[in-house]
Formats: C-alpha cells, structure tokens, sequence
C-alpha cells in the first residue's frame, strides 16, 4: 500500500468512518465522464453574500474523490478559494455520506459511493468576502459576480473537457445577467445554461445586477460582440457617442490586426461600481472587467484604465487560443508553469496599449504619457533589474500570489507584464529596421494569433514556435536577440530608442502624472526624491538606492511635515523646487510606529517626471505602431 493510501486508512480508523483507504487522487484521461453533473446556485443571499450551490455528480459505488479548483487561468497560481467554501455535505439514496479531506491536498475530497447507488448529491456553501481584507468582494446589494470555479466540485481522474455539466443559477427578482454561457430555460429568476464540458463552465463567469445596459459592439455581424455594463446607479449607465464609437472601433482594430477572431461570440462584462472588487480578467469568450462609476459620464477624465478592455479581449487570441504549452493542464488542479507569460501577458500588454491608442479609448497623446511612465520604471524604476530577469519574475504568481511587497521596485514582481511589454516594442523595432519598415509586430499577430478562424479550443505553442514564426517574417538570431532581454539584466528603456525615442526628465509632470494625483490621490516623487506617496502622507515603495533610501526612509513611514510644515503633496513638491537653489537638505519629519524622528535629504536636481522625445534622424516607428489600421 502507498503512503498516500495508508495515511488515509490511519485517518479513517482514528475518526471511527468507514471510508476506504484512498489511493494516489487519480491521474485525468482524455475520455468522456459518464453522465452530467448538473449544478445549481442560489445567489439571492444579499445580505450575508452567501451563494448556496448543490449538484449532483454521477457516480458509481466505491471511492470517489472530488476536486474544487485550485489553478485559475488568468490567475496564474493556486488561488482558487477553498477558504471560502464550508458546510459541505454529500448524500447518496437520501443518505448523509462520510466525508475526508485528502490529507495531501486541501482542494481533494474523498467520499466512498455506497452499493446501489448511481449519484452522489453535494451541498455547501461559498462565503463570498465581506470586506476587501478578506479578498475581493463579489456580492453587493446592486450587483454580483458569479465565477463558476468558486460554486462547483468536479470529479478526479478526467480532463475537464470531457466532464459535461448543466448549469442553473438563480438570482434576486428583477435582476439581469450577463455571461458567455447560452440560454436554455428560465422559470421566473431561475436561469439555465446549455450543456456545456467543466472547462467551458468555468471559462464563462457570470455579471448580474439591478442597472444594466447592453450594447452591441458590431451591429449586424454572423458573430455577436456585446459590451454588458452594470452600474451601482443607473445614471452611471449612460453612454456617450464618443465612447460608444471607441469601444466599437476597439472590435475593428483587433479584427484588423489579427483578420481572424476565437469565439462564437463575445461578451464584455463590465462593473462600474466602487463597491464590487476590482477586477481584469480573460476567458475565451468574455471577460470580467471594472471601472470607475463615471466611465462613461465623464469621458474625457476617465482615460487612465481604460485600456483594460483592449487588454482582456487580446487575451481572447493571446493567453485563451493560443496559450504557452505548460500554462495548459487537463484540469483545474494541476501545476501551471509560469514561464510563457512573457508571451501570454507581455504581448497582450503591448497590444492593449496600442489598441486602446487605435480605436479611441486613448488619444495618442494619452499613449505617450503612458509609454514615458513605462520607459522609466525600466531605465531607473527597476533596480531589482541587476539581480533579477524578467524570465524569473514569471514565478511571481507562485511565489507571491500578488501579495504587496517590502520594496517592490528591488524585489520586482510579475515584471512581465511591463517588461515583457518593452522587449516586444524592440521586436517590432528590429522587425522594422530588418525590413526598411515593411514589416512589424502586427504581421507576427496575424501569422501566429490570427490562424483557423473561429476556432475556439485551445492551440498551445512552446518558445521555439515563437521564434520560427518571427523567421517567417525575417529570418534573424532571434532566440539570442529575446534571450538577452528576457534572461538577461539590460536597460528594457532602450527599446524606445530603437523605436526613435528617447527618455527625457523635467519638472513638468505629463498629463498622465496629473490624472493619476487627481485621481488617485497618489503623488509621485520617485524620479526625484526616490519614493511616492497619498495625500496623508504615507509612504510606498521607496526606490532602492535613492537619495530617500540612503537617507533612511521606509515604505513603513508616513511623512508628518515638510521643512517644519505639516504635510502637504504641494509643500513637497515646493521643497523639492526651491532646493535647487540652495545647498540646504530637505527636511522631513517621518512617523513610524510610535516614534517621530526628522530625516534630512540631501538632493537639489528639483522635481523629475518623464517624458518622450523624438531621437533627431531616427526613424519613427513609434508613432507608426499608435497609427489606427
């Protein structure tokens, strides 16, 4: 007998059941689960936010052992929220069944089938947070946010692809939903679904809510795209020409760049609350998506995140379709590994960048900003850079699970986003120099993301895929040119020069610094002082090595006065600007813990923001990937 097996009969005698000795949880084949399970979710507990599910699983009499899903696409990590779930109880013929946690994985339960029986009847309970300190809250009086990996157990030992399921779902009277899933019946506020295998199910969440409004992003076409919005209040639901007309553009430009499309149909799901958590997520047919309340109601202020919806539907062909061989596993609880993601993530944020710049959700102008704030966290906002690669921060999600760190700028974290973003931009630039201008990153879109239109199963490809495609386009030492930025320890800031722009810092803070204060009551003095910080004063992130640092300064503390005055952004940045005339430190009077104590800054280079600048007999690339196709 294994040791899995026989610290499973230990258990058993200890707790005085009679549940058989359990093996290894079974491996998964590729063949048909037989029957479907059918699950059911009551979501009309407001005020406890308090989803009540039961399902019935086919089975048939001996061990069975149930999976609740621990490895969450687009999380990238075990984060699936077994925490959250209590009061399970399996029944089989009207009997009450004992039950055991596997002793070697917390998301495994084993139940034994009795003779006669052909199902085994679940019921718990998933306890959706009730503050933000208990995770991100999917529940609130004016809306929800169904996600099916959280409400549901699936059989060990089967791909989840081959486990068909029935889906039902009811909700609060007069309420409207959203989903990629498809209507089969409905009794009042009960909703079913079509059959649909476990790994769709979960692939398709679901948005509901009092204040709806859905919008058809391409009237007319063989395959529907709908912006599904809901909002803590109806005004907030009111959609102006200007950004009606981006989000409709957003679907044209993807379908220029790619000239294909992975669906069936599309749905955004979009929450514009300030009480549902916030949230960007990608599934193949849909995505879960958040914003400020006056998204749409204050259009030319709204700009900064805007991009989330460029980005999550790129997902849709990058990171859903084609997907790194290894970030795909036949089921949900199976180790992921991470290493694709400078493809999977870094590309995608690249593309929505640029398409949130082509279709209208960002002027140009607004790219730029943003661009130069990307540039300089990789020309001095990384110093974690001379240790780390952005290769190693693809465990992050592991490592992590995005928890905040210390001193993230020297620690990094899940840098592959950002500076898997920036060796995609040098990418296009050699593509470009290697072709007198011909070709570019959007001609390796087409070729690599935009094959078998309308296919939507899952086409995973490995690095060497990668390069040969990039040689399709123009043959080069590809593998050594994306080696040297994704293991190496380079300045990821000199892809701009390549693209025939250079980094420039002045004491004009650009028009994204001014909406991201205005905003977010956060102030930026990182290319300066060395630290940021919100408008009571606490510190975030101070910059390794920085004239704050070497002073003695931590994201622990918070500033309490300025020269003798009591804090203020504007009297810092006032400090910042007359120390460059005088041979005086800047004095700061910190708090941490109990104590106060004053830390003088020697620095007189005044206020730093970043900037873009044209590089004089370069070509400029950069404006032609901003250029709408």
């Amino acid at each position: 007998m294994n040791n899995t097996a026989t610290k499973a009969a230990v258990l058993s005698a200890l707790m005085g059941t009679a549940l058989p000795a359990f093996a290894d949880i079974p491996a998964p084949v590729d063949q048909a689960y037989p029957g479907t399970l059918k699950i059911k979710v009551d979501a009309t507990d407001l005020s406890h936010r308090i989803f009540n599910v039961t399902e019935v699983v086919p089975a048939k009499p001996g061990p069975l052992t149930l999976l609740y899903p621990s490895w969450i696409p687009g999380h990238h990590s075990p984060t699936g929220p077994i925490d959250k779930v209590a009061g399970f109880e399996f029944k089989a013929n009207g009997k009450v069944l004992q039950w055991e946690r596997d002793p070697g994985n917390v998301y495994a339960f084993n139940i034994d089938v009795p003779k006669g029986a052909d199902s085994v009847e679940v019921s718990f309970k998933f306890l959706s947070p009730q503050d933000r300190s208990q995770g991100r809250v999917v529940m609130t009086p004016e809306m929800l946010n169904l996600q099916w990996n959280t409400v549901a157990l699936y059989p060990a030992g089967y791909y989840t692809r081959q486990i068909k399921v029935d889906s039902c779902v009811t909700l609060p009277q007069d309420w409207h939903y959203a989903t990629a899933l498809e209507d089969s019946n409905h009794k009042g506020s009960s909703y079913c679904f079509k059959t649909i295998d476990f790994e769709n199910l979960v692939d398709s969440p679901m948005f509901a809510g009092k204040y709806y409004k859905r919008i058809d992003l391409n009237p007319g076409a063989d395959t529907p795209v709908h912006l599904n919005v809901f909002a803590d209040k109806a005004k907030d639901l009111d959609v102006s020409e200007e950004g009606l007309k981006a989000h409709k553009e957003l679907v044209q430009q993807m379908y220029k760049l790619y000239g294909a499309h992975h669906y069936n149909h599309y749905d955004f799901l979009l929450a514009l609350t300030d009480k549902l958590g916030g949230i960007g997520l990608e599934h193949h047919r849909s995505s879960e998506n958040s914003g400020k309340q006056d998204y749409f109601t204050k259009w030319d202020k709204s700009w900064l995140g805007r991009d989330l919806l460029a980005h999550e539907f790129n997902h849709s062909w990058d990171g859903k379709y084609r997907r790194p061989a290894e970030l795909w596993t036949p089921t949900y609880n199976q180790v992921k590994k991470d290493h694709g993601l400078w493809v999977y993530e870094g590309q995608t944020q690249f593309w929505g960048y640029i398409v949130a710049a082509r279709s209208g959700l960002w002027s140009h102008d607004n790219a730029m900003d943003m661009l130069a704030l990307l540039g300089a966290t990789y020309d001095k906002g990384r110093p974690g850079m001379k240790w780390r690669t952005i290769l190693d921060t693809t465990n992050d999600p592991t490592i992590a699970q995005r928890a905040p760190k210390a001193f993230r700028n020297y620690q990094m974290s899940e840098d592959y986003y950002q500076g898997g973003q920036l060796i995609w931009y040098a990418v296009d630039a050699k593509l470009r120099s290697l072709s007198a201008d011909k070709k570019s990153l959007n001609d390796f879109a087409k070729a690599f993301f935009g094959v078998h239109p309308g296919a939507w199963d899952i086409n995973t490809y490995t690095f060497d895929d990668v390069i040969a495609t990039l040689n399709g386009i123009e043959k080069y030492d590809w593998a050594s040119f994306i080696n040297e930025r994704l293991k190496g320890h380079v300045n990821l800031s000199d892809s701009f020069n390549d693209q025939g722009w250079k980094l420039v810092y002045n004491d004009t803070p650009s028009a994204a610094v001014k909406g991201m204060e205005d905003r977010y009551k956060r102030f930026d003095f990182t290319y300066s002082l060395g630290f940021s910080a919100d408008k009571e004063g606490k510190l975030s992130d101070v910059l390794w090595d920085s004239p704050a640092f070497n002073a003695g300064l931590s994201p622990s503390m918070t500033l309490v006065a300025v020269n003798g005055e009591a804090y203020k952004a504007e009297y810092l940045k006032d400090a910042i600007t007359a120390a460059k005339t005088s041979k005086a430190p800047i004095e700061l009077l910190v708090k941490e813990f109990d104590q106060y104590k004053t830390i003088k800054i020697d620095y007189h280079a005044g206020l730093m923001y970043p900037h873009l600048e044209r590089i004089e007999g370069k070509p400029d690339y950069l404006s032609e990937v901003l250029k709408a196709l």
